[in-house]
């Protein structure tokens, strides 16, 4: 903390800041619920808005797919438990799923202060009394407690929960394998040998590799390695 007690910014590498909470699941310590898991933390600006119901809706049907991969989620928006739960059944209704993972009530906006989940941008995204709500960030942590990745939408875009998995599936394969994935990748697509694996050692692991250029080596993964569980 510095002279002005705002905490220090958060950026990838940063260990994701620890903090109790009561969420829809219960009580909770964030490092707990992480365990040894990946984890999605997603804020959304309000309960009862059209986009965020959309949104929650999407990452409860895609939540098997999480799951399948090691990673919990966890919502969280400057809302009440109770709101919160009563909204779930409209989410429920409306997009025909049935959301499980935990959504964090932070009607103070003490985590989203910590995690900087604030609107600074969009006049309209307050609540009644002019204090302002907070954005579509994502947080992508890993078993380490170590933030991976960072997102932040405004509140008016929609996200992509196709695209956060995309993420994890890319940062699992190069955790497990050592490489790099290129624009556009989905699992099943030619890596990028990670430039510190020298040529000679990188043709015994992968002798597939392609020499497209000598700082750009691609190679499909080994058939009965592609999966990065």
């Amino acid at each position: 903390m510095g002279s002005t007690d705002r905490p220090e910014p958060l950026r990838l590498g940063s260990i994701a800041p620890n903090f109790q909470a009561q969420t829809t699941k219960g009580p909770i310590d964030f490092h707990e619920f992480i365990g040894n898991n990946w984890v999605i933390l997603f804020s959304h600006p309000e309960d009862f808005t059209p986009v965020c119901t959309t949104e929650l809706g999407a990452f409860a049907k895609l939540e098997p797919e999480f799951t399948r991969r090691g990673v919990k989620l966890i919502g969280l928006s400057a809302n009440t438990i109770d709101s919160h739960g009563e909204w779930i059944k409209d989410i429920n209704e409306i997009s025909g799923s049935n959301l499980n993972f935990p959504i964090i009530g932070d009607k103070n906006r003490q985590i989203a202060l910590l995690y900087d989940m604030i609107d600074h941008q969009d006049a309209t995204n307050v609540d009644e009394k002019g204090i302002a709500f907070t954005i579509r960030s994502v947080f992508v942590i890993d078993p380490k407690k170590v933030i991976r990745t960072i997102l932040s939408y405004p509140a008016s875009t929609g996200r992509n929960t196709a695209e956060v998995l995309r993420i994890v599936d890319s940062l699992q394969t190069g955790d497990k394998f050592k490489v790099t994935t290129p624009i556009n990748w989905v699992p099943g697509d030619d890596v990028i040998v990670h430039p510190s694996v020298k040529t000679e050692q990188a043709k015994d692991i992968f002798p597939e590799m392609k020499i497209i250029k000598p700082y750009l080596r691609t190679t499909p993964l080994p058939k009965d390695k592609t999966s990065a569980a």
